[in-house]
Parts: C-alpha cells; sequence; structure tokens
C-alpha cells in the first residue's frame, strides 16, 4: 500500500511550491529588505511622520483615493518650509542678540522674505507686531544748507591742507 499526501491518489498535492531549504528563490537579501515597510523606506531621510499624514488626508475627505506617495511627498514640503522658516527666525534671534525664537522673529523672518511673504501674505502672526517702516513724506526734508554743508566738509578740508 501506498501512503498519499491526502489530495488525491496521485501524490501531486504539493505542486508549485519549489524547492524549500535548498537555497533556490528568494534571496537572504530580499526578504530582509522586505522588513520595511513602504512608509518606512520613503521617511528614512524625514522627520515629519508620514503616517500621520496619511491617515490626516485619508479621514480629511480631500479625494475619494489618495496614493501611497502623497504623504511622503507633503511631509517632505511641509518639513522643508518649516526647516526654512526656523533658519531664518533663528537668524533673526541671533540678530537681536536672543537665544529663543518669539513670534517677533518669526514675523521678521517670514515678512522680510519675498517667497515666505507671499505665501503667508494672509496671515497674522499673533504678538508679531509689524516691520520697521517709516514713510518717506514723513521724514524730514533736507534743505539747502544740510546739503551744501555735506559737500563743504571735504572742500573746507582740502583747503585746511593747502
Amino acid at each position: 500500500m501506498a501512503i498519499t499526501s491526502g489530495k488525491g491518489s496521485s501524490g501531486k498535492g504539493n505542486r508549485g511550491k519549489g524547492i524549500r531549504g535548498k537555497g533556490i528563490g528568494k534571496s537572504h537579501a530580499s526578504i530582509e529588505a522586505k522588513k520595511l515597510s513602504r512608509s518606512a523606506k520613503a521617511c528614512l531621510g524625514l522627520q515629519f511622520p508620514v503616517g500621520r499624514i496619511h491617515r490626516f488626508l485619508r479621514k480629511g475627505n480631500y479625494a475619494l483615493r489618495i496614493g501611497c506617495g502623497a504623504p511622503v511627498y507633503l511631509a517632505a514640503v511641509i518639513e522643508y518650509l518649516a526647516a526654512e522658516i526656523l533658519e531664518l527666525a533663528g537668524n533673526a534671534a541671533r540678530d537681536n542678540k536672543k537665544s529663543r525664537i518669539t513670534p517677533r522673529h518669526l514675523q521678521l523672518a517670514i515678512r522680510n522674505d519675498e517667497e515666505l511673504n507671499k505665501l503667508f501674505g494672509h496671515v497674522t502672526i499673533a504678538q508679531g507686531g509689524v516691520l520697521p517702516n517709516i514713510h518717506q513724506s514723513l521724514l524730514p526734508k533736507k534743505s539747502k544748507k544740510s546739503e551744501k554743508n555735506a559737500s563743504q566738509p571735504e572742500e573746507t578740508v582740502e583747503e585746511l591742507e593747502d
């Protein structure tokens, strides 16, 4: 009597399984690469959470379908904008001899940058203040005497030297 595999008397129940454990098939490197998820592979260089952004995109009803690359791209864009603003605000804080970034420093950084000012054109930053600016018509007018005095000291110095 022959012992069968239980899938019929022909013994072909293991069809298509291949040879296991003999080094044929998937390599060890491809198995280890599969341990990382797509999100983990994509955000190896990112600090912003790709999974959380993907969840917000799905729950926000922005579209019926959200691709797997969309949250990665969005996380990269948001991270770039945050780094740019923080760098400029840090420079503004250093110019004012402060070690902490305040809303005033954010305001100065955004309003002094042309592209960021366009992006945040209709945004009000609480406790940010305004840019220092005095209109030309409010400045004291230069008189003819002050203009002549500005050019005369050079002549008088030359006359004194002769």
